[in-house]
């Protein structure tokens, strides 16, 4: 569990999140099946997000930095089921991640080795499938052309995202 926590809180810091310098080192909250939840201040404000890590990555890689699925709620900012993605890699400019729920699936733009939702509906769709579904598939592609698939399990997902929601207050 340690390793897990320490992995994640990096992970968090590996997102480069607006004025860093001014944000408190996230906190775990809670374990829930296959995801994690923290919560952090930045500038005076509470964000609370959770994150989990793919059960198998896929793709003809040698080497590959960490993976993350998460959501964000930032409240003061009017911010809520920020879907983001990192990849481990860098994408391939101008590529899209495709992220599927057997058979209902969206997609996602690219910037460096992140991904993010098109706009607020898409996600909220990807907050509300990540709850529903039972397994999540991300597919895309590195700067090198490399083709990835990383299979998530969904397991906790829906108490995760009750947690931060409740510590959030929305």
């Amino acid at each position: 569990m340690t390793a897990r926590i320490l992995s994640c809180s990096l992970f968090v810091m590996a997102l480069s999140f607006a004025s860093m310098a001014q944000a408190a080192q996230p906190r775990f909250l809670e374990a829930y099946g296959d995801w994690d939840t923290y919560v952090f201040t930045e500038n005076g404000s509470k964000v609370c997000y959770m994150a989990s890590r793919p059960q198998k990555d896929q793709g003809d890689y040698t080497k590959r930095g960490e993976i993350y699925a998460y959501i964000t709620h930032r409240p003061s900012e009017g911010s809520r089921d920020v879907f983001g993605y990192v990849a481990g890699y860098q994408y391939k400019a101008g590529s899209e991640v495709k992220v599927d729920f057997g058979g209902a699936s969206e997609t996602l733009f690219t910037q460096d080795d992140k991904a993010w939702a098109l706009d607020e509906k898409s996600d909220k769709k990807l907050a509300d499938m990540v709850q529903k579904k039972n397994k999540m598939v991300v597919t895309g592609t590195s700067s090198r052309g490399t083709k990835t698939t990383d299979t998530f399990s969904l397991r906790g997902s829906t108490n995760a995202y009750k947690r931060i929601t409740k510590e959030c207050g929305l």
